[in-house]
Formats: structure tokens, C-alpha cells, sequence
């Protein structure tokens, strides 16, 4: 897994990083444009625009609980600059759910984006782009209750539909009472209700539901699952290898730490994923 550590290392970096204000351009919300528009071209399904499937509510990856109300966020400012980067002058998003997401049920779009991992289904029915991320399986508690990962076991575990987590909490931790919920809102929401004793999901998105949870959660664990991310394409897309150029420029380049940096750190109160216990 990596960690997000040396946090005046990364700062540096993004002090160095070629960017731009989000005025550069219309369309684009209030995300920094990282490198050169227009080094790149595909065929999208509309002409002049990007057009994303999401995945709501998303903390951090993108602000705003419909798709219209959406600035910023490290998933979307992503999308951003991709789309700047083919040319395009706006992103517009589109609300699906995960399962149909990672299914391929869903036609006219250019990319998926919502922390999907790599391993999640396989490849016949959708195309995976380059990785632009790696992230661990987090695991939140209500802030009075007390876990470690033998009682985790014996609990009652919540997680997403249509997440490779359901059946990794099945088939590997053998979790016997576990449910599933439709997004990460309403899972949170079984939890603070007392439905469930625990959540598991990726640890970024545990990291900013607990951060903006005001004091009645708490992260207690992790495990280093390792896994990688990537945006969700139509099968056999022809603009994937486009796609997969320009995610692994933002790599080298440091764009990818500097939007992790710029959009999810600071939701995490000051919480440092490399501190939280890892459970096997």
C-alpha cells in the first residue's frame, strides 16, 4: 500500500508542480490544472465534453451530493484534468450505482470514476485504466465502541453493494453477519444508528466519513489489501490507451500525490493513514 507520508516533501512538490486556476477554462469547477491542455485527443461520446459516471455521496472525491453541485474533489479534479489534457471543455457527471458501475451496464460514457479496484470484476465486462491509486480496506467503529480485529469477526459488518469488500469480509475474514448497503451514506447511517457495529470500505473514504462525522466515529484498524485503483471504461474502449498515457504522466509528473494531497488530507482532521493499526 502506499502511504501518504513526508507531507513537506509533498507540499514542495506541488509548489513546483506546473498548474493553473480553474479559470484557465470553463466547465472545470474550481480544480488546478496540473501540466498542458490539449496533448492529447480521443473520439468522446460528446463532442467537447468528458462525461464521467460517479458514484454518490463520495467525500472527497467529489463535494457535493448531486452531480450539478459538484466544485471539486480529488475524483473529480482527476476527471478535470484528463479532460483538459484531451482538449475537452467540460467534465459533466452522471450518478450511477457501483454494482452497475463495475457490471458494465451503463452505456454513452467515457470513464467511470469511483474508487474502483482493479480486481473488483473481470475485465469482460468492463475495461480498467492505468491504476491512479492504491488503498487499504479501513475499518470505523462508533466512537464508544470498542473492537480489535478477533471481535471484528464475531460482529455485525457493514459494507458497499456490488464491492469486492462484501465478499473479501465473507470468504476471508469469515464474517457471518454482514450486510450490504446501496452507497456509503446509508452505511455510515446504519452504523450511527446502531444496525451495524462496523463499516469496511476503502480507507480514504473511512478517513473522510470519520473526519466530517464530527466526533462519533472512529477509525480502528486496516488492512493492507494493497489494492489498485482505476477508472471503469467501456469494454475494449478505444480511448483507453489515451486514458492509461495521461494517468501515468500525472504519475511521474507528481500530479497524481498533489491531487491526494490538495483534495483528501485535509478532510482527514489531521488523521495519518501510516498511525492506524494494521489487522491481518
Amino acid at each position: 500500500m502506499r502511504r501518504l507520508r513526508h507531507t513537506g516533501v509533498v507540499f514542495t512538490l506541488l509548489a513546483g508542480l506546473a498548474f493553473h486556476q480553474a479559470r484557465a477554462a470553463e466547465g472545470y469547477g474550481q480544480c488546478r490544472l496540473f501540466g498542458h491542455g490539449a496533448t492529447h485527443h480521443v473520439t468522446p461520446v460528446v463532442p467537447g465534453q468528458l462525461t464521467v459516471l460517479i458514484n454518490l455521496p463520495a467525500v472527497g472525491e467529489f463535494d457535493g451530493d448531486t452531480p450539478t453541485t459538484i466544485r471539486s474533489g480529488r475524483e473529480f479534479c482527476l476527471a478535470v484534468n484528463i479532460a483538459y489534457r484531451l482538449g475537452l471543455d467540460r467534465v459533466v457527471l452522471r450518478n450511477a450505482s457501483f454494482d452497475s458501475l463495475v457490471a458494465g451496464r451503463n452505456r454513452d460514457y467515457d470513464l467511470a470514476l469511483a474508487l474502483v479496484s482493479v480486481r473488483h470484476r473481470d475485465h469482460e465486462v468492463v475495461t480498467f485504466s492505468a491504476p491512479y491509486a492504491f488503498d487499504s480496506y479501513g475499518i470505523a467503529t462508533r466512537a464508544t465502541t470498542r473492537m480489535d480485529e478477533n471481535t471484528l469477526r464475531a460482529a455485525r459488518v457493514g459494507t458497499q453493494l456490488g464491492t469486492n469488500v462484501t465478499s473479501w469480509a465473507r470468504d476471508s475474514l469469515k464474517i457471518r453477519r454482514l450486510s450490504a448497503f446501496d452507497d456509503t451514506g446509508t452505511m455510515f447511517t446504519a452504523l450511527a444508528a446502531g444496525n451495524v457495529d462496523a463499516v469496511i470500505t476503502s480507507l480514504s473514504v473511512i478517513l473522510g466519513q470519520v473526519g466530517a462525522a464530527q466526533g462519533r466515529f472512529r477509525v480502528v484498524g486496516q488492512f493492507p489489501e494493497g489494492t489498485p485503483i482505476a477508472a471503469v471504461l467501456p469494454l475494449h474502449s478505444p480511448e483507453a490507451p489515451v486514458i492509461d498515457r495521461i494517468i501515468n504522466d500525472m504519475r511521474t509528473e507528481g500530479t497524481l500525490r498533489a491531487l491526494d494531497m490538495t483534495y483528501l488530507a485535509p478532510l482527514w482532521k489531521g488523521a495519518d493513514p501510516s498511525t492506524i493499526p494494521v489487522w491481518h
